[in-house]
C-alpha cells in the first residue's frame, strides 16, 4: 500500500546539468595539461612499493588498504585554479582507492587522513592507521620534492595566452548557458501542453 505522505520522500530529480556546471573541469583541464608527466624506472617503482610496504601481487590503497584503483597524488597538484608547481612523479603518486581519491581532492594528505572528512579513512574507521601515516611519512621523505615554478620556466607571453586562452573560454561558456537555459525554457514551457 503507498502511503500519500511519504510517496515525494522517495523521488529525487537528477540533477540538472549546465554547461557552467563543467566550468571547474575546464580549469583543471588547463591546468592539467601543462603538468608533466614522468615515467617511473622498475626500480623506482620497487622502491616506492618497498617504501610504502604494498605487494605488487596484490596492490591496496596506500591510504586505507582497500584494494587499488588508481595512482593518487601525494601532494595537490593542482590549488586555487593553478598548478602548485608539483607534477606526476612517482616521488608524489600513490597507490590508491577511488574512495580515498575523491575524498581526499587537493588537500594535504595528512590533514586528511586524519580528519572527519566524508570517507577519509578516518571517518571510516580503518584500522592500523599510525602504520599508514609512518609509511607515507617515510614516502613523502624518499625524495626532496620541491614545487616547480612553473612560469619562471617559460616566456612570459606564452604563459599568459595559456591563462588568456581558459579565461575566454569561460567566457564563451557563459554565452552559451544563456542560450542553453532559452531553449531549455522554451521546451519545458511547451511540455504539459504538448501532450
Amino acid at each position: 500500500m503507498i502511503n500519500n505522505m511519504d510517496v515525494m520522500k522517495l523521488f529525487r530529480m537528477p540533477k540538472p546539468v549546465s554547461i557552467m556546471g563543467k566550468a571547474s573541469s575546464i580549469t583543471n583541464a588547463f591546468v592539467n595539461g601543462i603538468i608533466p608527466c614522468i615515467m617511473p624506472s622498475k626500480e623506482e617503482l620497487i622502491d616506492c612499493l618497498n617504501i610504502l610496504e604494498l605487494d605488487s601481487a596484490d596492490l591496496r590503497c596506500a591510504y586505507c588498504g582497500d584494494k587499488f584503483t588508481e595512482w593518487d597524488h601525494l601532494r595537490p597538484i593542482v590549488k586555487d585554479k593553478r598548478p602548485t608547481g608539483y607534477i606526476s612523479d612517482i616521488y608524489n603518486l600513490v597507490p590508491a582507492c577511488g574512495k580515498c581519491n575523491q575524498s581526499k581532492g587537493n588537500k594535504y594528505w595528512k590533514d586528511w587522513i586524519l580528519s572527519d572528512a566524508k570517507l577519509s579513512p578516518k571517518s571510516r574507521g580503518v584500522k592500523n592507521l599510525d602504520e599508514k601515516i609512518l609509511r607515507l611519512e617515510r614516502y613523502e621523505m624518499w625524495k626532496e620534492i620541491k614545487p616547480i615554478d612553473f612560469e619562471s620556466k617559460v616566456d612570459n607571453g606564452l604563459w599568459e595566452k595559456h591563462w588568456s586562452n581558459c579565461e575566454e573560454l569561460h567566457r564563451k561558456m557563459s554565452e552559451f548557458q544563456v542560450v542553453s537555459n532559452k531553449i531549455k525554457a522554451l521546451i519545458q514551457d511547451n511540455y504539459r501542453g504538448s501532450s
